[in-house]
């Protein structure tokens, strides 16, 4: 069994200006997404780990290399998020996306070794998700923790899940809060 998937969304965001004041250089952030048809049965289904691991490398496959690639440079923080259509359950995206074989493929594509932040729920078509970035190699690199909002007009769907994959090639636009640990105790 794989996955049936409706359309792939790629959108890339660049910030050329934040608050007044020049990016350089610009902040851009890659989103990748996936429209598939909830491979979940309606109704209540107690395993959702074994249709998950059946899965999750060909959704990784088919997400995680094109939004490095999307990006066009060096992933620094990265994240993934699961919007799941009515008719469907959070845990239903939950189980996509909390798994090795998907965020293993993603991971590796990015050169990363931390875990893939995430977001997921339940949402009507055009509900916005916003998905949580943290640097690839080190998640307590304060620059590079921020959230990302991806909102798209007709998805997802009744039964459907929307699976995403997000990549930024830097930490936020002008950040400049002490690294961590550097408070005074």
């Amino acid at each position: 069994m794989g996955i049936t998937v409706r359309k792939i969304i790629k959108q890339l965001d660049e910030t050329r200006r934040e608050n007044g004041r020049p990016v350089e250089p610009v902040h851009r952030v890659a989103f990748v997404a996936a429209v598939i048809e909830n491979p979940y049965p309606e109704g209540y289904v107690d395993d959702l780990v074994t249709l998950a691991d059946e899965l999750g490398e060909e959704i990784g496959e088919l997400l995680g290399p094109a939004c490095v690639e999307l990006l066009g440079g060096e992933v620094e923080a990265f994240g993934k998020a699961a919007l799941v259509g009515i008719g469907g359950e959070v845990e239903h995206g939950s189980a996509l996306i909390h798994n090795l074989r998907f965020g293993n493929v993603f991971r590796s594509a990015a050169g990363g070794t931390e875990l893939l932040p995430a977001a997921e729920k339940v949402g009507l078509p055009g509900a916005p998700i916003d998905i949580p970035l943290k640097h690839k190699t080190d998640a307590k690199t304060r620059s590079h923790h921020q959230t990302v909002t991806l909102q798209l007009a007709d998805v997802p769907r009744p039964r459907e899940i929307v699976v995403i994959c997000a990549a930024a090639d830097a930490g936020r636009p002008l950040a400049r809060l002490a690294s961590f640990g550097a408070e005074t105790k």
